[in-house]
């Protein structure tokens, strides 16, 4: 995980870099798309990294597809989009991504409880949940908020058509920016 917060010369904190990871199910669709879209955001080609981001991911909870690349609708949305450069290659979660990721980001409430009580776990054997990365729904960011009072769900688009995985892009798109704007501003701890 990223190191605590320094401190400028006038004392004022300076943000360190974070790292992120984002989950959905299978990792081929959701979380693929959420971690091109995020990476297209903070490291565009031809151009300096986000100094705030220092690594992203995904990965999903179940092991469905591990070592499958992206659904090919994943990625010909990204690259309608003007995102060409994307690789990635589908893997579970695993308990290290608590001390490895600062934000994990989940598609929606299933992920969500399911990495909230991994991270319980973790946290029961560690003793202190110091260094254990930040569980969060991804749609908590710029989504709209439901009655439950959590931000919006990104539904799984595997089992429908194209129109899926475009909602999928668009809420990436507008979750990144805002999770991005939060992060700068400092609202995130």
């Amino acid at each position: 995980m990223a190191a605590d917060d320094a401190t400028t010369a006038a004392g004022a904190p300076t943000p360190t870099s974070v790292s992120v990871l984002f989950v959905c199910l299978g990792n081929i669709c959701r979380s693929t798309m959420s971690e091109g879209v995020f990476q297209s955001i903070t490291r565009p080609t031809n151009k300096p990294a986000h100094p705030l981001i220092s690594r992203v991911d995904s990965c999903g909870t179940g092991a469905y597809h591990v070592g499958d690349g992206p659904d090919s609708r994943t990625m010909s949305t990204l690259e309608d989009n003007g995102i060409t450069n994307y690789r990635h290659r589908a893997r579970k979660f695993h308990a290290r991504d608590f001390e490895d990721f600062d934000y994990i980001l989940a598609m929606d409430d299933d992920n969500l409880d399911h990495l909230q009580r991994l991270r319980t776990r973790e946290v029961k054997k560690l003793g202190s949940d110091e260094g254990v990365g930040k569980v969060m729904l991804f749609g908590d960011f710029g989504g709209k908020k439901r009655r439950s009072g959590r931000g919006e769900e990104v539904n799984d688009p595997y089992y429908g058509g194209r129109d899926g995985f475009e909602i999928a892009y668009e809420q990436a798109v507008r979750f990144s920016k805002a999770f991005l704007e939060d992060l700068e501003a400092g609202l995130l701890s």
